[in-house]
């Protein structure tokens, strides 16, 4: 991600939760889907997991969760969580999403509300497909500033105030961009909110389902 989005996180790791009372009210209804999603998996790969929301949801359903941001203040709040928790399960990680280490591939890659910060979205969704095992999943839910005529508001003023957003996206351009990476979507909804959430989950395609 571009640098001036990396100082933006580093700052606000402090107050990152505390903010999620204002933009958070989407997640209560997210993080079960996301649950749903990844249930039973061996290997998930998290992206963007900042204080570790999303991490201590899907630990408890999943047999091991690499959980990753880029920001070095997030992945010390995501560790003092994991810690507090005994998320023995988790290992922690500085990462950058365009430079992901996929050996052994995962079942599952998890990359809740960053694809909207990407500067790079076709480079960044390369690179979560290449880090997934055939039949993987990706799960993306993700705010989409442009899906209400109150969202696009709320991004405005968020742009205001130095938001490092990318692209303003709707659940529609959400699953259209993760088609044209060749994965078939497995479940795609939106979930309200201030900032409404699209939630989508695509998968690749097994070998055996390969046309000769």
């Amino acid at each position: 991600m571009a640098e001036d989005g990396r100082a933006f996180w580093e700052r606000s790791a402090s107050r990152y939760d505390r903010s999620m009372l204002l933009l958070g009210g989407p997640l209560e209804a997210m993080l079960p889907l996301v649950v749903e999603e990844l249930r039973g998996l061996d290997r998930v790969l998290e992206l963007a997991a900042g204080t570790g929301l999303v991490t201590a949801a899907v630990a408890p359903v999943v047999g091991q969760v690499v959980a990753t941001d880029y920001a070095t203040a997030m992945v010390e709040k995501l560790e003092e969580r994991v810690r507090v928790l005994g998320l023995d399960n988790v290992e922690t990680r500085a990462l950058d999403v365009y430079r992901l280490e996929a050996t052994p591939p995962f079942d599952a890659v998890v990359a809740a509300n960053v694809l909207h910060l990407l500067p790079k979205l076709d480079e960044a969704l390369d690179a979560m497909v290449g880090a997934l095992r055939p039949g993987g999943r990706l799960v993306v839910p993700t705010y989409c500033h442009d899906e209400t005529w109150t969202a696009r508001g709320v991004s405005r003023i968020l742009g205001l105030v130095g938001f490092p957003g990318q692209r303003r996206l709707t659940l529609e351009r959400l699953t259209d961009a993760l088609e044209s990476k060749g994965l078939s979507i497995r479940r795609a909804e939106l979930v309200p909110g201030l900032l409404p959430i699209g939630f989508a989950s695509a998968e690749t395609r097994s070998p055996n389902l390969e046309r000769p």
